[in-house]
């Protein structure tokens, strides 16, 4: 790759910052797994049509012989995508991601996607950087490509943004209850404003109800395709109201969104839970989805 090539800090070749020269064969690196590299195909996917500089992040590279192998997003997450067998040049990708990420420090706020990939850069990252809050090792990656087995909700239907002040609330506090803190800064925000670009783009599935015992119309479930690119969109942010559980709601919810989503988005529907998650694992699989990987997350 002669000058464009970077070194590492320890003087190996193979790990560099990508431009906007590599998004085509970034996106053939993403393909080869396009279920585990979702998160990082959409950044790529974003960038082949505004250009890396406006897309929020950087893109990493390790490259053998010319060959770009595999990638990794530095974003508000870390993605690492390492479609590479067991062996020494699948542990050089990890250590080239590595030496970069110890470089700049730690910036993102949290390291997500295939387990093998996060779990292998979070070992060399460790005593650099400073200690996980959470580490998530085990999260079962599933997919479903046919008509959902249940039927679905048919009050379950998109967003609109003049729901918005009745949506957000509900988005934070799924959040809240996943991740263990509240992710509101006030308008305009940045989990504001993702909430209001997936309400604008169709991404906002909901199902809202008017309660005799609330002021207003109340979310009662929620979901959102957090990431699309590939073929795939990986719906990410389920959420049932607490009173509600129990009722099933969330099983016929995902079959609408499903349904919805293979229709007019992408004919791949995936999500990734915990695997100490029974109700929502037994709840996916009721509806079709299947597992066909795993994925990691460590929450800084």
């Amino acid at each position: 790759m002669g000058p464009r090539r970077a070194m590492l800090l320890d003087g190996r070749a193979g790990g560099r910052v990508l431009g906007d020269a590599d998004l085509a064969p970034a996106l053939a690196v993403c393909a080869q797994d396009a279920v585990a590299a979702v998160l990082a195909a959409t950044r790529v996917e974003a960038a082949t049509r505004s250009g890396l500089r406006a897309a929020g992040g950087a893109l990493w590279g390790f490259e053998q012989d010319g060959e770009l192998l595999a990638l990794c997003w530095a974003g508000a997450n870390l993605v690492p995508v390492v479609p590479l067998p067991g062996g020494p040049v699948r542990e050089r990708a990890l250590d080239a991601f590595a030496m970069l990420a110890r470089s700049q420090g730690r910036r993102c706020s949290s390291i997500v996607g295939d387990a093998a990939a996060v779990l292998g850069l979070w070992d060399r990252l460790r005593n650099a950087w400073p200690g996980a809050r959470e580490l998530r090792p085990d999260q079962p990656s599933m997919v479903i490509d046919h008509t959902p087995l249940v039927a679905p909700d048919a009050d379950v239907r998109r967003s609109r943004l003049d729901e918005l002040d009745v949506v957000l609330p509900a988005c934070i506090r799924m959040f809240t209850e996943e991740v263990g803190y509240s992710p509101a800064s006030g308008p305009g925000g940045p989990y504001e404003t993702r909430v209001h670009g997936l309400v604008a783009s169709g991404r906002s599935f909901v199902r809202i109800e008017e309660r005799a015992s609330a002021r207003s119309p109340q979310v009662v479930f929620k979901a959102e395709l957090g990431a699309v690119a590939g073929g795939v969109a990986q719906v990410q942010g389920v959420w049932v109201t607490p009173d509600r559980r129990g009722e099933r709601l969330s099983e016929r919810g995902m079959a609408a969104v499903v349904e919805r989503t293979r229709a007019e988005v992408a004919p791949v529907v995936s999500l990734y839970v915990n695997s100490y998650n029974e109700r929502a694992l037994a709840a996916y699989r009721a509806v079709g989805f299947r597992q066909v990987g795993t994925y990691a997350t460590v929450l800084f």
